[in-house]
C-alpha cells in the first residue's frame, strides 16, 4: 500500500475501509465503513519499481520520457474488528 507514516515494528490502525466481508456477507462502504478498524504492523518501508512514462507525437519531432518509483509500506496485518 502507500506509504504510511512510522517506522519499521510501529503498529497502526486503519480506519478507512471500503470493503469487508466475513465469507458469507459483503458490506460495501459509500465512501468508507465506519465500524471497521484494522490494526497491523509495520514490516518495511520501501519503494517500487520504476516506471516509465513514454509520450511521443509522429512527424512532430516531440517525445518525452518520464520515471516515477512511487514510496510504499509493506504491512502484517494482526487483527480486523468490527463494531456491531
Amino acid at each position: 500500500m502507500e506509504r504510511i507514516e512510522g517506522n519499521e515494528g510501529d503498529k497502526v490502525k486503519i480506519t478507512d475501509v471500503n470493503l469487508f466481508s466475513d465469507g458469507d456477507k459483503i458490506e460495501i462502504g459509500s465512501p468508507s465503513l465506519s465500524d471497521v478498524v484494522i490494526e497491523g504492523t509495520i514490516k518495511k518501508q520501501f519503494r517500487g519499481d520504476k516506471v516509465i512514462a513514454y509520450k511521443y507525437k509522429s512527424k512532430k519531432r516531440y517525445h518525452r520520457k518520464v520515471g516515477h518509483r512511487q514510496n510504499l509500506t509493506l504491512l502484517s496485518l494482526d487483527k480486523i474488528s468490527v463494531k456491531k
